[in-house]
Parts: structure tokens; C-alpha cells; sequence
């Protein structure tokens, strides 16, 4: 399903205030996610509530402390299908999902959060889940 710009204009928004760079088109996740020694987490927004309150305040919660990734992407499901059907085949032994996000090292996924792992739980377990991955893959903030 297509969701119209007027209702994911605020999600867009409040992931883009976190830091996140939008990737709209395939080409965007092609350009930002190199065999470099760069982290980068990918960020599968969706409209869905617990996107809304259990995935992105878990996540703006994740980023405020501790390690973080290099790089920060985001695409939207249902919107730019493209980009998010081309993000989700670079790691196809996961099923997609929405929320979902991905964490990329050196260009190869190192861990994935799926929505299941999100779904009925609370943003601080979230948090917990990203900072976990984040605290193995990623540098201190200094």
C-alpha cells in the first residue's frame, strides 16, 4: 500500500530531526552504504503505531547515548518502495518487516532489529536492543 506525502511528512520529519538522511531511490542506499569502515544503521520507518511509539523514541533514545553508528539512513515503507525493497536485499535471510533497521558495517549487515523484537514492547527495551548492537559495531560518541 502507497501511503500519501501528507501523512508521512511528520514521520519523515521526526526520524530526519534524529539525524537520519532520507533514501528515497535505490541509488540513495547505493551511495551511502560503501565497503568502507563506516557504520551505517538503516532505518525502516512505517506509519504503524509501534513505529510510533515504541520503534522511533526507542531509537531518538538509543542515539542520545553511548556508541552510535557512523551513518545514519532512513527509507519508508509503503512509500519508497524501491529503496526499501532494495535495502531489505542486502540482508534477504531476514523477512521484511516494518519497523525494521539494519546495521551495516564495512558494507555487510552485522545485526538487524525486526519488528517482532519491537512489537509489544517499550522504547526503553528498544533502546536497550540498539545500544547492544550499537555498544559491539560502533565508536563511542566523544
Amino acid at each position: 500500500m502507497k501511503y500519501p506525502e501528507e501523512l508521512v511528512k511528520p514521520i519523515r520529519d521526526e526520524v530526519v530531526r534524529m539525524g537520519f538522511t532520507e533514501a528515497r531511490r535505490p541509488e540513495d542506499v547505493q551511495r551511502e552504504i560503501g565497503a568502507d569502515s563506516r557504520t551505517v544503521l538503516v532505518f525502516v520507518n512505517s506509519v504503524c503505531g509501534c513505529s510510533a511509539g515504541i520503534a522511533r523514541p526507542g531509537l531518538a533514545k538509543a542515539l542520545s547515548q553511548g556508541a552510535k553508528p557512523d551513518k545514519l539512513l532512513t527509507t519508508f515503507a509503503g512509500v519508497d518502495t524501491d529503496a526499501t525493497d532494495y535495502v531489505r536485499s542486502l540482508f534477504p535471510q531476514y523477512p521484511p518487516s516494518s519497523p525494521q533497521a539494519a546495521l551495516f558495517k564495512d558494507g555487510k549487515v552485522v545485526a538487524v532489529i525486526q519488528r517482532h523484537q519491537i512489537e509489544g514492547s517499550t522504547a526503553d527495551r528498544v533502546a536497550a536492543l540498539f545500544n547492544t548492537i550499537f555498544d559491539q559495531h560502533c565508536a563511542a560518541v566523544r
